[in-house]
């Protein structure tokens, strides 16, 4: 099977949509992080397929006052679910309030970042989604299964993180993990997954989703970035020795 973490990232690598930035508000201790991109294991990786690593991310939350107030702003497809948990951890760690906003889409490994919201409003459209971990690799049989019971234990962390959040009981939240769930807000805030709906409408999601097998049908083909299959960096920029090392990185396990 092809890789679709992979996947996700070429095809929207060159998203218009992608935005990682962060907004401190003049007029109160409050400070606004747009996540509106894939999320990617480390900066080499950021550099190859775009997206947000841990490294950045983490440094922007500890940048922020302790007594502030995060608002996290999340559109996001998902990506790497150790870089996820390690910015899911940053959020936990830090002392003021922090407001998730899902503004559009947050998707995979970018769910339980919101998880660690003290509120987590999700806008009117704005859809959520759970699955069951992916991953990429070669080997024999024995390499395999092991990888395998890896994945059965990955997928029984992330579960145990959204029953703690909904109350919901661990076998429902991983029976919605096996059949890929794509939760409305109104779906999401029923089931524990959000704490309330905003008045305002969510921003066009503009990801390409077809890595997924349930997504939702884009209302145009206009509205996502067209699939990049063989993604390769810019020719100016990387040089052949780098291209090498992140060739040889990408050939690595890597997981959602």
């Amino acid at each position: 099977m092809k890789n679709r973490l992979n996947k996700l990232y070429a095809d929207n690598r060159k998203a218009a949509v992608r935005k990682f930035e962060v907004v401190a508000k003049a007029d109160a201790n409050e400070v606004e992080i747009f996540l509106y991109d894939h999320i990617v294991s480390s900066e080499d990786e950021a550099e190859w397929w775009g997206g947000v690593a841990p490294e950045s991310f983490v440094k922007a939350v500890y940048a922020v006052d302790k007594d502030a107030t995060i608002h996290l702003r999340i559109n996001s497809p998902g990506g790497s679910v150790f870089a996820a948990r390690a910015m899911e951890q940053a959020l936990r760690d830090h002392k003021g309030k922090v407001i998730v906003h899902i503004d559009g889409l947050a998707a995979s490994a970018a769910t339980f970042i919101a998880m660690a919201g003290d509120e987590v409003i999700m806008a009117k459209g704005a859809m959520f989604m759970i699955h069951k971990a992916w991953t990429g690799m070669w080997g024999n049989a024995v390499d395999l299964r092991k990888e395998a019971d890896l994945l059965d234990k990955i997928d029984g962390t992330l579960a145990e993180t959204y029953a703690s959040k909904t109350g919901k009981d661990l076998n429902q939240v991983s029976a919605w993990m096996a059949d890929e769930t794509w939760f409305t807000a109104a779906e999401a805030l029923e089931h524990g997954f959000a704490t309330s709906i905003a008045e305002t409408e969510a921003k066009a999601s503009a990801w390409n989703l077809s890595a997924y097998d349930k997504a939702p049908k884009p209302k145009s083909s206009t509205e996502q970035p067209k699939p990049e299959e063989t993604p390769e960096p810019e020719p100016q920029t990387i040089s052949d020795d780098h291209r090498a090392r992140q060739q040889q990185r990408l050939s690595l396990l890597s997981r959602i």
